[in-house]
């Protein structure tokens, strides 16, 4: 089990590129424009949130792709393979359309790197009635809720741990996402309460207006 206790601080790992915005792919717009702010009236599966990082173990680099819903900041959607092949991308978009199953008209915001642009991924988007909405080029603050999830990985949980294998960090990862971020972690923009127990009064809340 994780707790607070767990995480530390150690310094900063070697930059590696995760973002190939060399393509002929067609390129959505900044149709997100940095509205980042977490307001009362916000609802889930509004806005979804994807991007991509990397972790380094004995064995070798490890990528993560997640996706975010904006109003609550939750994970839910991840996916970690060894390379940086497109199904990285789609398989952390796909668990995050079975978990939540949202209606048409989610605006999803990613950068314009190859794994987001391609037509695959493009496609599965419009299969569920999704807008893309694409970072402007070498603009890290465009995508600045996934830039700061990452951040909070990496400052508690990676920078001071010497995984062995990708094996290793792949537990170590799930750990922090679902036993510590999502369902302990204290967030400022949420009223310093968990992205899970932001969701549920999210919902207790449409509950009563409902009745009402």
């Amino acid at each position: 089990m994780v707790g607070m206790e767990y995480f530390g601080v150690t310094p900063r790992r070697r930059f590696r590129v995760t973002t190939d915005s060399a393509h002929a792919h067609p390129i959505a717009p900044n149709t997100l424009d940095r509205q980042f702010a977490v307001a009362p009236t916000d609802v889930l599966n509004r806005t979804w949130i994807g991007d991509i990082t990397y972790l380094a173990t004995r064995e070798g680099w490890l990528y993560l792709a997640v996706v975010l819903d904006l109003a609550s900041r939750r994970v839910i959607g991840w996916a970690m393979r060894h390379t940086l092949a497109g199904a990285l991308t789609l398989d952390a978009l796909a668990m995050a359309l079975a978990d939540r199953r949202p209606g048409p008209g989610v605006l999803y915001h990613s950068d314009r790197g190859s794994q987001y642009a391609a037509g695959n991924y493009q496609a599965l988007l419009t299969a569920n009635g999704m807008t893309c909405s694409m970072s402007r080029v070498g603009d890290c603050w465009d995508n600045a809720v996934a830039e700061s999830f990452f951040a909070s990985l990496k400052r508690e949980l990676a920078d001071r741990a010497d995984w062995r294998t990708r094996d290793d960090a792949r537990t170590a990862i799930f750990e922090f996402i679902e036993v510590w971020y999502n369902r302990q972690r204290r967030h400022s923009t949420l009223g310093y309460r968990s992205p899970v127990d932001y969701e549920q009064q999210l919902a207790a809340e449409q509950t009563i207006t409902t009745a009402a």
